[in-house]
């Protein structure tokens, strides 16, 4: 795929974005870590904060990211925003109006997989991105696309419900355009994107057999 913008445009956004922000991305981490905490606390009001947090998420990545700052430089980044927004909405939708959400810490073999890809998006993935030249602010810092996307799917693998097939699409087509991008810029952090997504919706869709569909 033949991109419209070079490495040091795409690079440029990332600073752009991490300088207008600052200092948001650390209240992202601390939702993160919030996250995890009421997952590993078994905490009754985990799947309310979880859902306001992935739906905030995917709202900010459309909204801000996508179509105020990519939008510079790829015109397809309101079709992006789009997208996002819509999953940001979803996430609300399932997750707080319709209650088809819900997440728990059981020790089973997905919530492990969810471990290991949440650990990716918050600690290895940022490490990895400066080893290999990405440093910030010249880096998608948590709370843009690649990460974010990666930590919903390691969310995402908590649930202890029929999971919404239809919440897992546009995660999984950004992990297929994430890894592109990731082949073309040489952004090879981004290649765990791929594989978060691919594991993640084949292990979601494994699990979907083993649960009743609350509410139908």
């Amino acid at each position: 795929m033949d991109l419209l913008f070079s490495l040091a445009d795409f690079l440029n956004v990332f600073k752009d974005y991490n300088h207008s922000i600052f200092p948001l991305q650390i209240v992202f981490y601390f939702a993160a870590f919030l996250c995890i905490y009421f997952l590993f606390t078994g905490n009754n009001n985990a799947t309310r904060i979880i859902s306001i947090t992935l739906a905030f998420l995917w709202l900010w990545m459309g909204v801000v990211y996508h179509i105020i700052f990519f939008s510079e430089i790829n015109k397809a980044a309101y079709i992006f925003g789009g997208l996002f927004i819509l999953q940001g909405v979803m996430f609300a939708g399932c997750g707080l109006i319709r209650k088809k959400l819900s997440f728990e810490y059981t020790k089973s073999a997905a919530n492990n997989v969810g471990i290991v890809l949440i650990a990716y998006a918050l600690i290895i993935y940022p490490v990895l991105g400066t080893f290999l030249g990405h440093a910030y602010p010249y880096s998608p810092t948590f709370g843009l696309p690649c990460p974010t996307t990666i930590f919903t799917f390691g969310i995402l693998l908590f649930a202890n419900q029929k999971m919404p097939v239809h919440l897992l699409i546009i995660p999984l087509l950004w992990s297929v355009i994430g890894f592109t991008a990731a082949l073309n810029l040489t952004i090879y952090e981004d290649i765990g994107l791929l594989l978060a997504g691919v594991t993640a919706f084949v292990l979601l869709i494994i699990s979907n057999r083993k649960f009743k569909s609350v509410g139908d």
